[in-house]
């Protein structure tokens, strides 16, 4: 799409959001333009879907308008030269309002606490992906023989791609103490606390304290408290002394509750989830992976999804891979499917034109398009989705497919399989493509269902 094109596009959507007047504020993610406006009732939500480049309309507590991964950033930076142009509004003045109106417009508490939970994740995703990719790479060239895993290359790789799950929980404890009011500072040191192999030496209750033991649940719960006892304890210290006395009160009691309580809370809660997802997979084995691939695309329109990301991360740091991700993924593959099957059935080139927009980013693991845009619209099709992404999940939990690390899903997650599954993981896509595809065929889908794309 040229710039002039963009261009375009941005004031056919700004026309039917009211005009500039009415943006109190605006900003963009990964694939959608999200919006406020002052008056809802001036915004033609059907005109807006109906606007060439437009793939998806969504409305939740703001008004977000899905445009697809690199459309969206070129689209965003036009709309906010127009919204500039028009030189009556103040943008400065209604961002620093969002964020208070925001939280009293369509906001519960869960989803509050787990949109925290996922700021602490979601920045640690570029070097997640990086490092797990390093080991997969050097783990490859091991396997193939390329590299005598002795070889000096070998382990300079090794030691590359596997630092960061050494300290992984010193990012976790400094985004934590970010999101819950703390120094950050504090929270790496919080999870420093657990971590450091000297506290193997301290005794409790008859036992040594295992370093590392909570894993990253534990290095929450202390970065958590470590941010309450901090703010709360610089109420009531002098400001000339609050640089020596709040810190250091912070570590203490911190400290104590640490090897007290956290560590062996969160190493309980850690032993739960992983031993009991696991248990669920290994039992359960196909169809434990059918239940969990076809439920997982109601939890991402609902948000629920984000509370997922330090399991898979507590995965990751207990057993090594992660078993889940590749099950999960296959709610993207189905949607794929069905998109497709829905490009052969129907006549509406609006509707051919929104799917065609979609489905690379589809098959590169970006699902909103297709979700919010065509599937989740019509209803049907995107139950069909589900299930056909059930049949490719059942095929990965079956032949126990897993990653060494999070952060893409679709084709490229499988860079991240482990070594000698990638084939596998492959298929199990492929299955979950033609399965979306013949259940939407033959029962999800009928062009008639389709009027609002006329």
């Amino acid at each position: 799409m040229a710039g002039q094109d963009y261009k375009t596009l941005a004031k056919k959507i700004l026309e039917q959001l009211g005009g500039a007047k009415n943006i109190k504020a605006f900003t963009n993610c990964m694939t959608r333009l999200r919006v406020t406006p002052y008056d809802e009732s001036l915004v033609n939500k059907e005109a807006i879907k109906k606007i060439d480049g437009v793939l998806g309309f969504v409305e939740e507590e703001t008004l977000q308008i899905i445009l697809g991964p690199g459309h969206v950033n070129k689209v965003t930076d036009e709309f906010e030269k127009l919204v500039k142009e028009s030189g009556d509004i103040n943008l400065n003045e209604r961002a620093s309002s969002l964020k208070g109106e925001l939280k009293k417009k369509n906001s519960t508490p869960f989803k509050l606490f787990l949109r925290k939970i996922a700021s602490i994740f979601i920045p640690l995703i570029p070097a997640l992906v990086a490092s797990g990719l390093v080991n997969g790479i050097s783990k490859a060239v091991i396997q193939a023989g390329w590299l005598s895993a002795e070889s000096q290359l070998a382990i300079i790789l090794t030691v590359i791609g596997g630092g960061l799950f050494t300290y992984l929980g010193i990012f976790v404890g400094i985004n934590t103490a970010k999101e819950f009011g703390g120094s950050p500072a504090l929270g790496g040191l919080a999870a420093i606390l657990i971590i450091n192999p000297a506290a193997a030496q301290i005794v409790l209750f008859g036992e040594e304290l295992l370093p590392g033991r909570g894993g990253l649940i534990g290095v929450m719960f202390a970065a958590i408290f470590m941010a309450f006892i901090e703010k709360n304890v610089r109420k009531f210290v002098p400001a000339s002394l609050d640089i020596i006395v709040t810190p250091t009160i912070a570590l203490l009691l911190t400290g104590i509750m640490t090897y007290l309580v956290f560590m062996p809370v969160g190493g309980f809660v850690s032993d739960v989830i992983t031993d009991g997802l696991t248990a669920v997979l290994d039992f359960g084995g196909a169809i434990a992976g059918f239940v969990l691939g076809a439920t997982f695309l109601p939890l991402v329109v609902t948000g629920l999804h984000q509370g997922l990301t330090p399991i898979h991360l507590e995965l990751l740091n207990t057993i090594g891979d992660d078993p889940l991700l590749p099950i999960l993924a296959m709610g993207g593959a189905g949607q794929v499917g069905a998109a497709f099957a829905i490009y052969m059935k129907t006549k509406k080139t609006r509707l051919k034109r929104a799917i065609g927009g979609g489905l690379p980013a589809g098959i590169l693991g970006i699902g909103e398009p297709l979700i919010f845009g065509v599937t989740l619209p019509l209803g049907r099709p995107f139950l069909t989705a589900c299930l056909g992404a059930g049949v490719g999940a059942a095929f990965q939990a079956h032949f126990n497919i897993a990653t060494t690390a999070i952060g893409v899903s679709g084709l490229p997650l499988a860079f991240l399989v482990n070594n000698g599954e990638v084939l596998l993981y492959l298929v199990g896509v492929l299955i979950a493509y033609v399965a979306g595809f013949i259940f939407t065929y033959l029962f999800g889908f009928k062009d008639e269902m389709a009027g609002e794309f006329d």
